[in-house]
């Protein structure tokens, strides 16, 4: 048997009923990037890009890590080496990579945004420099252009409270540009109360909000004053980012000393930490049902794990992973909280842990209703999962324990303007496994019906979801 091309049309596509469901269902449809890290200041200034390293290799972690494991020594990934010799670092990384995303996802990006079709290689390397880094110094190269090549609708960055999100009031202006820029409510900062970060967080958002915190009552005023500004200016979404899940109960009170001990600049107990989190968690996500937002947990990271880097680098430098935290009964609580005062706001919960699959995909059953198709999501796989595997994993789980054709489906979660590609990665694996179950007779061979599903998870659900 001849060995298939090299990501060709029907790349991850290994049945017919695959191929008709990505070309004729999933390909052509819009993009709704509900979770990223992109900046919003670089899309309101079009931001452009003297070569390929700047785009492709500045802060992206995920390359990083590759190449550390390819034992290039630091200069070239952080350090002071020059573009080129940085971008032929990672090209001599890149064959190595093989079964890893970043293979796929390189050579995606080169072919969908600069028409490259050689693999990259050091052999390969000094040809494409000089090909992409000669489009990139031509007009429609820039951070808008990337996005509106991309057929992208909706953006949401990952915006701290105190912001002032003036990049996003002036996208909103500027007719020229119709792909919506919208923030979204991550309050991390406010709830690290441990954190050396805490006491300057609390004077920032007192200034921002025109809210003296002079206790923890002043404090809740200050947030809620935040999401109606945030609200205001588009946002509908909030993420928290829980390396562990909280859940003990308190009173105000009790919370309302806590804080008061914090301000102080005195150390609380974990104990007191888990409260003033839970506490504030669940004021938010009243808030959050109240405004009509969708509520993100983002779970189980293990971030910094590198002392050393840390502190020559600083954080997302690539020294994170995956950690094993218990989080059925505390996230249960947290629900279950919010819920029987009806206030569970539409929620997407995400581990980073895969042995977390199956207790999302049995919890989201347990709190579903209101007549709201999918309110609960497991979301989708995040980080050291969106990988073919990972993303199969996420998506039988999901199938086996609830609604798959409810799904939300893909986000980037990337700093790169590039990382559009994903959801075409992520649409070809759907396309393929949903193609598989046909084939096999696991579901009827109804290409209207499971093209319906395709286009419902690829864009569909989002857009009627999350309603912006």
């Amino acid at each position: 048997m001849l060995a298939k091309p090299f990501m060709d049309e029907d790349f991850l596509l290994s049945n017919e009923t695959a191929r008709k469901l990505y070309h004729d269902f999933a390909k052509q449809m819009p993009i709704i990037d509900y979770h990223c890290h992109l900046s919003p200041q670089e899309i309101h200034e079009n931001k452009t890009y003297k070569t390929i390293t700047e785009v492709w290799l500045y802060g992206d972690h995920y390359k990083w890590r590759a190449m550390r494991s390819n034992g290039i020594e630091e200069r070239y990934i952080t350090g002071d080496a020059s573009d080129y010799d940085k971008f032929l670092a990672y090209a001599k990384t890149l064959p190595d990579a093989i079964g890893n995303p970043l293979y796929h996802w390189s050579h995606l990006e080169l072919k969908r945004y600069f028409g490259i079709d050689e693999v990259l290689n050091e052999k390969t390397a000094p040809a494409i420099w000089e090909k992409v880094n000669a489009q990139l110094n031509s007009e429609g190269f820039g951070a808008r252009d990337f996005i509106k090549k991309s057929n992208v609708e909706v953006i949401c960055t990952t915006d701290d409270p105190v912001d002032s999100l003036e990049y996003h009031i002036q996208i909103a202006k500027d007719e020229s540009f119709d792909v919506k820029v919208l923030p979204s409510f991550r309050p991390d900062k406010g709830l690290e109360i441990n954190r050396e970060t805490f006491l300057p967080w609390i004077k920032q958002l007192a200034e921002i909000s025109g809210h003296p915190i002079n206790n923890y009552s002043d404090f809740l005023a200050a947030l809620k004053a935040r999401v109606d500004f945030f609200h205001k200016v588009g946002c509908r979404v909030s993420d928290h980012a829980l390396d562990y899940v909280p859940y003990a109960e308190a009173t105000e009170e009790e919370v309302s000393e806590i804080f008061a001990k914090a301000l102080t600049g005195e150390k609380v107990s974990h104990e007191e930490e888990m409260k003033h989190k839970t506490y504030t968690l669940l004021f938010l996500g009243k808030l959050y049902a109240e405004y009509g937002w969708v509520m993100q947990y983002h779970m189980n990271a293990s971030r910094n794990n590198n002392y050393r880097m840390f502190k020559q680098l600083g954080p997302d430098t690539g020294f994170d992973s995956i950690s094993d935290t218990l989080i059925a009964l505390p996230l249960t609580g947290l629900l279950s909280a919010l819920d029987k005062e009806d206030k569970l706001p539409k929620t997407i919960l995400y581990s980073l842990n895969p042995s977390h699959n199956h207790v999302i995909g049995a919890l989201i059953g347990s709190f579903q209703g209101g007549g709201i198709p999918g309110k609960i999501q497991f979301g989708s796989g995040w980080w050291f999962n969106d990988t073919k595997l990972g993303m199969i994993a996420q998506m039988t789980t999901l199938a086996d324990l609830g609604l798959l054709g409810r799904f939300v489906g893909m986000l980037t979660d990337s700093r790169s303007f590039l990382s559009y590609t994903r959801h075409e990665y992520f649409r070809r694996i759907l396309c393929n496994l949903i193609g598989e179950w046909v084939e096999n007779g696991e579901y009827p061979n109804d290409l209207e019906e499971v093209g319906r599903i395709v286009q419902n998870i690829s864009y569909y659900n989002a857009r009627n979801y999350f309603g912006f």
